[in-house]
């Protein structure tokens, strides 16, 4: 069997594409082959900035050949229907073999496609792959109308075995496929023949070509801490990056440079963003100081100076970048001393959204609403307001305005400038994280209020103006936003009712958006507390009529027509959210389910507590078999009340127990209805769930001993009246009916 061995040389590639192309590359070619009837070993594909490389080993020499029998009209069929199925199947009328079917005779054709050579194949293959290739972005050059991500050169594409290796011969747009390839741009010597993809590949770092990028990324990665550790320093670890900077070189040459004195004052972040993003270069940090002293930076070749002339190049680009950080940290430290006030002016001026105001619109909700969460997260309500309001600050400075990725870090620092508390400064840094699912929780109570106040603004906010998330997109992040709740509030412990801050910052927009002067922030504060005591339309009708003598502005109907839904239809995405969150960790769907349709399912603590009991609670024997005699119990009493069209639900009374297991179900239920009453009032549900398994043994003995369904009208609905006793001992830890099984 062949292997085959395909490169496509062309201008720099940028580097991240080049992953991705090199996959694409693979797939493209071995779908087609396999689809055309060449199967093969194994494939290999790689990228470098100037060729994508795919290697495939043991290759079909040519495609099987393939019998395939076509029914074609039935005998007697008119002649002409006769004639398009013989040129449809390209066989000639004495081949047709005639057949008897249920729906009488048949002619039916064998065709018979003969293999082809493995060289034919692999040539349409290419060719459909290079035509139709998907990079994000393409160019034509020159006069040809094939288009490629940078101007492809050349076409290697040979199939070799023990015998020699041969030319798969095609042309497209004028490049005519060969059995050649070159090294490095600069060090490489000219144009040279394989044979193979071993061949290849020792060629190619004979001529300071490194294949692999991985290979490449490893000797970047080892040169650059060997050279660190010698002057007693690190690198600071940026896998991006140096995936990035391996695309960007064929043959790396790793070089060590100096910072200048001036800069080395810069926080380190500043100094390792403005090097990444402008140039490409690793920081070096020295351990002692935490101080960005050194940068690494990579280039294509070795020089006969060993790097010096590139060095002082890149130190002198270096020197220019790092002066204009220097010019916006020293203006934003200026602003940031004299207290901020134009940075918060500004932001007044900056829209967030255009049904949702401006950021300024947006801080003062957020300071509200974090001032509000702070007993909750137990912060200061002072810090947390604070916090709040200074958290976008940085958003209108110069360093961010450059550096949008700094955002938070950079309010921290200006943050500490100014001389504001730890907790505030924290916070300006920490509110937005969580920012995925592997991000670092805060757990600063200060950084807590304000993260979750940041999130539930966003998520009220763009369900008020129902611009909520619909399959696959998500402009607003509210996805993550939610996710960032979510982990917020468990792995900190929370008890949030979210279901009060939901409608209370819903009434918050509601304000902004009306123009009536009676729905303003203050009101929105000020129905905080009858929120709490008698729901939101409560809330809504006490304060209005009070304000307008019994008059209720049109707005505030349609307020109260709105608002309860929009609620609920977040709190459904909220638990959406938790459901894929906790099947992550391995709770079940329906145990999940079971336990958001209990009350209180708006206290995610809550909620997940439950949930983990009941998850180990069906994890045993007696949860399984108690399960089955639930389902059992709920099964005959739900039949019973739909036959009899009453609903039975008290009255069960031991003096009309016929049966000794009868008697003892009453007084283990008596027993385990006060236990299980007081396990959930304490949130113990696990003892809850302890208890409830005690009750498998004496409602097996139950069912095996009696029949429910009594000939005796009183003893038949004693009996329901018990089984209705069960179903709502057993509902009280979570809702059964929900649980498989």
């Amino acid at each position: 069997m062949p292997d085959l061995l395909i490169e496509l040389f062309s201008e720099e590639i940028p580097a991240r594409m080049q992953a991705r192309a090199a996959d694409d590359l693979r797939k493209k070619v071995t779908d087609g082959l396999v689809e055309a009837g060449l199967t093969y070993g194994g494939a290999q594909a790689f990228s470098t900035p100037r060729r994508l490389t795919l290697a495939l080993e043991d290759l079909l020499a040519e495609s099987p050949t393939i019998k395939e029998e076509r029914k074609g009209p039935k005998v007697g069929a008119p002649e002409k229907a006769l004639e398009g199925f013989l040129r449809g199947a390209g066989v000639a009328r004495d081949a047709l073999e005639e057949r008897d079917t249920p729906k009488g005779a048949v002619y039916f054709a064998t065709i018979t496609k003969p293999g082809r050579p493995a060289a034919e194949i692999v040539a349409e293959v290419l060719e459909d792959a290079i035509r139709n290739f998907p990079w994000p972005k393409s160019m034509r050059w020159g006069a040809g109308s094939l288009r490629w991500v940078r101007p492809l050169h050349s076409i290697l594409c040979v199939l070799s075995s023990e015998e020699g290796h041969e030319v798969v011969a095609m042309d497209i747009d004028g490049i005519t496929s060969g059995d050649t390839t070159e090294g490095h741009r600069f060090m490489g010597s000219g144009r040279f023949v394989v044979h193979g993809f071993e061949d290849y590949e020792a060629k190619l770092k004979r001529d300071r070509v490194i294949l692999n990028a991985e290979d490449r990324a490893e000797t970047i990665w080892s040169e650059a801490t060997n050279m660190a550790f010698a002057q007693r320093m690190e690198v600071v670890e940026d896998k991006g990056l140096l995936a990035e900077v391996a695309g960007l070189v064929e043959w790396p040459v790793v070089l060590m440079g100096d910072i200048a004195e001036d800069f080395l004052g810069l926080p380190p972040e500043v100094l390792q963003t403005s090097m990444k993003e402008h140039q490409k270069f690793f920081s070096v940090k020295n351990p002692k100081t935490g101080r960005i002293e050194k940068f690494i930076t990579v280039a294509n070749r070795e020089t006969a100076d060993s790097g010096k002339t590139i060095l002082a190049g890149n130190q002198k680009v270096l020197f220019a970048r790092l002066s204009d950080a220097k010019f916006f940290w020293e203006n934003d430290v200026r602003v940031a001393k004299g207290g901020a006030a134009e940075w918060l002016e500004s932001l007044e001026n900056v829209t967030f959204h255009n049904k949702l105001g401006s950021q300024g619109d947006r801080i003062g909700r957020v300071a509200s609403l974090a001032a509000e969460l702070a007993p909750v997260a137990q912060a200061d309500v002072d810090l947390a307001d604070t916090a709040a309001r200074w958290a976008k600050a940085d958003l209108s400075s110069e360093m961010v305005y450059e550096f949008p990725e700094l955002q938070g870090l950079m309010g921290r620092y200006y943050a500490e400038t100014v001389g504001h508390p730890a907790e505030v400064a924290a916070a300006a840094e920490e509110h937005y994280s969580p920012l995925g699912p592997s991000d670092d929780v805060p757990s600063a109570p200060v950084s807590v209020a304000v993260a979750l106040a940041d999130k539930l603004d966003t998520l009220t906010g763009f369900w008020a103006i129902d611009e909520k998330p619909t399959g696959s997109k998500d402009p607003f992040a509210l996805r993550r936003a939610a996710l960032g709740v979510i982990r917020l509030v468990l792995e900190n412990g929370l008890r949030l009712k979210l279901d009060a801050h939901f409608e209370h910052q819903l009434l918050r927009h509601e304000a902004h958006q009306s123009e009536d002067d009676l729905l303003t922030d203050a009101l929105a504060k000020d129905l905080q507390n009858e929120i709490a005591d008698h729901g939101v339309l409560g809330a809504v009708f006490h304060t209005v009529k009070a304000a307008v003598d019994g008059e209720l502005p049109k707005h505030i109907e349609t307020l109260r027509d709105s608002l309860p839904d929009t609620s609920g239809d977040l709190l459904s995405f909220f638990h959406d959210r938790l459901k894929v969150y906790l099947r992550d960790q391995g709770i079940r769907h329906d145990v999940i389910d079971a336990c958001i349709a209990m009350p209180g399912n708006d206290d995610l603590t809550l909620l997940v507590a439950r949930a983990r009991a009941l998850q180990d609670f069906m994890s045993t024997e007696d949860g399984e078999n108690l399960l089955q005699g639930f389902k059992r119990a709920n099964n005959i009493l739900s039949q019973a009340e739909e036959k009899d069209g009453v609903e039975y639900s008290y009255g069960a009374d031991v003096k009309f127990a016929e049966d000794d297991t009868e008697t003892a179900l009453f007084v283990a239920l008596d027993s385990a209805e006060a236990a299980i009453s007081a396990a959930i009032e304490t949130e113990d549900f696990a003892s809850a769930m302890g208890t409830m398994a005690s009750l498998r043994a004496p409602i097996d003995a139950f069912f095996e001993a009696v029949q429910v369904n009594s000939d005796n009208e009183v003893v038949r609905r004693n009996r329901l009246n018990l089984l209705s006793r069960i179903r709502g001992i057993c509902l009280q830890a979570a809702d059964l009916t929900r649980v498989e099984g």
